[in-house]
Formats: structure tokens, sequence, C-alpha cells
């Protein structure tokens, strides 16, 4: 729950930027809440997945230390706004989050931003294959899900980069969801048993992909992934830091604990959650709460009064 307050606080902070066409600082609110939060969490957190650093935004940088220091040592990835680009033009599925993990446990991307992932729920565990075309996967998944392949749906981030497979998802009788931002949303519907979309497919954010495992660990739900170096320098960066580009990350890869945390909190509305509506003087948040060793979801819809949200972090956090 202390999770909770720190992703309920980036939203609500971030909401006053939703539509207003300027994603930096709709992010540098949603840190500023975030950061103001994480100091008073009883960990002894250290920031090993952070945001600001590919996209040259506000951030809660790599290596930053959060929490009383009292407690457990843990790892974090956060993501203030997952979905910049949708808050500042006012479109849905916009999150704040964080997935928290034992020290040591999250794998280390080494400034590599992007990965090529394909998610799945439990059913693709042992059927899917990142090296195979993607028809292949969505026919091996359709069987083992015991459904038509023509009710398969495949959700993928809209970009340029996709022309090809959203091509061949479609070719093979699938549908697409397309994503405008925000492929974690994505990726968890994919591993929910209770959602429409069975897949999520494509190339999109390492810090993204690594939070993804932490909901997945959390679901229950299959995960293959890749680096993807977005050009040459950043691939003879990887190469030097030991990274084989050939090498199929799976859950375990990613997140080697099978102690996680996932929170987050809705920004703008989206299929995972509600986001932040302010009336009078109340403001209401809904989160989600995934937990791995109980594979426990949890919702929590909370009314916070709207006055302290006005004052800076610092004049809130003393009352």
């Amino acid at each position: 729950m202390e999770l909770v307050r720190a992703t309920e606080a980036a939203a609500i902070r971030a909401v006053s930027f939703v539509g207003k066409g300027d994603k930096n600082a709709a992010d540098g609110a949603a840190v500023d809440g975030m950061r103001a939060f994480l100091s008073t969490v009883s960990f002894d957190g250290r920031i090993v997945i952070g945001e600001g650093e590919k996209d040259d935004a506000p951030m809660l940088f790599n290596g930053e230390r959060v929490g009383t220091g009292d407690g457990p040592a843990v790892d974090i990835a956060v993501d203030p706004i997952d979905g910049t680009s949708l808050t500042a033009a006012g479109r849905r599925n916009a999150l704040a989050m964080i997935a928290v993990t034992d020290r040591g446990a999250m794998f280390d991307p080494s400034a590599v931003f992007y990965m090529n992932k394909i998610v799945t729920g439990h059913a693709g565990a042992g059927v899917i294959d990142i090296n195979r075309p993607i028809g292949e996967n969505i026919r091996a998944l359709a069987k083992a899900m015991q459904k038509p392949v023509d009710q398969i749906i495949v959700a993928v981030l809209d970009r340029p980069r996709h022309d090809s497979l959203i091509q061949d998802i479609r070719t093979a009788g699938a549908a697409t969801r397309l994503l405008l931002d925000g492929d974690v949303a994505g990726g968890i519907n994919a591993a929910r048993d209770d959602s429409a979309i069975d897949m999520c497919a494509g190339i999109g954010g390492t810090p993204e992909g690594i939070i993804t495992a932490c909901a997945v660990k959390a679901l229950g739900g299959f995960i293959h992934a890749k680096l993807a170096p977005k050009d040459f320098q950043e691939r003879e960066k990887a190469i030097a830091a030991g990274h084989d580009l050939s090498r199929v990350l799976f859950t375990n890869d990613l997140i080697t604990s099978d102690n996680t945390y996932f929170v987050a909190t809705g920004v703008t509305d989206g299929d995972l959650v509600d986001g932040v509506r302010r009336e009078k003087q109340t403001i209401t948040t809904e989160s989600i709460i995934l937990r791995s060793p109980t594979g426990t979801i949890r919702r929590v819809t909370a009314s916070h009064l709207a006055a302290p949200w006005l004052l800076p972090p610092q004049v809130k956090l003393a009352h």
C-alpha cells in the first residue's frame, strides 16, 4: 500500500497536464510526486530501471536511492508515466507504475533502450518462441488456447517499425489491437485470463519489458524477449557490456526472484484501470497491485481530499 501511495501521487500530479500537449511537464510532475512518496517507504530502495534517460525527460535516475533506508533491500523499476504522449494528447491508457523485487534480481540491459518481446498468458509457456515467425506463434497459441485463429487478438505498438509485423499478424488470420503508446498495459492484458487480448508482440522499451516481467510473474503469464539495439552505436555498447544479442530472455532471466510487486495507477482511462477523476473537493484514483508470492491481484479505488494535492510535495507530506 505504500507503493500505491507513490503511483497515486504520480498520477494525481500528472493529471493537470492531460491534454495540454507538454509531455515533459506531465512527466516532471509525476516524477516529483512519485519521488516524494517513495522517500517515505520503509525499504532500502535502489532505482535500476528508469525512463528519463531514454526520453531526455525528467527522471528518477538509475542508481538513485529511495526509501527510508530501513527494511528490505530492493531494486525498483519505475515509469512515473507510461504513456507521456498519451497524457499530453489526452488519450487513453496512460499509467503511473512501479515494479519492485529483491536486490540484484532485475536484468541489467546496459543502456539498450529497446527489446523485442512476446507476452501471453500461461498457455504460451512451451508453445511460443520469439525466434519463430509470428504466424506460427499465433497458430500455436490458438491451438493451446483451443480457440480459432481468427479469434486471436494481438496487441502491437502502432509504429512504422511494426508495419510488416502487423501485416503478418493479419495475414495469419488474427486481429490486431494497435496501441498508440504504453505497451506495459498491453503486456499485462495479454497475460491476464480475463482480457480480450491474447498476445502482445513487437519492439518496445526495455524498461517497460522489465516492468512487464514483474507483472507477468504475478499473473502466471509468459514472456520471451530479445534486446533490440536501435543503432550501431547502441549495438556496440551492448556487445561491450557482454550481451549476447541472439539470446532469448525468459521471465526468469528478466526477473530472477519470485518475490515481485507491480503497482500501477491510471492517469487516463484505460483497459487496465480508470484514470484520475476530480469532482469538487475529491480526487478519485484506481490502482492495480500484483504480488507474485501469492499470485494476488488487488484493485484499489481511493478518494483523496483535493486540497492537499495542490500544495508542494514537502508541505503535503508534513501532514
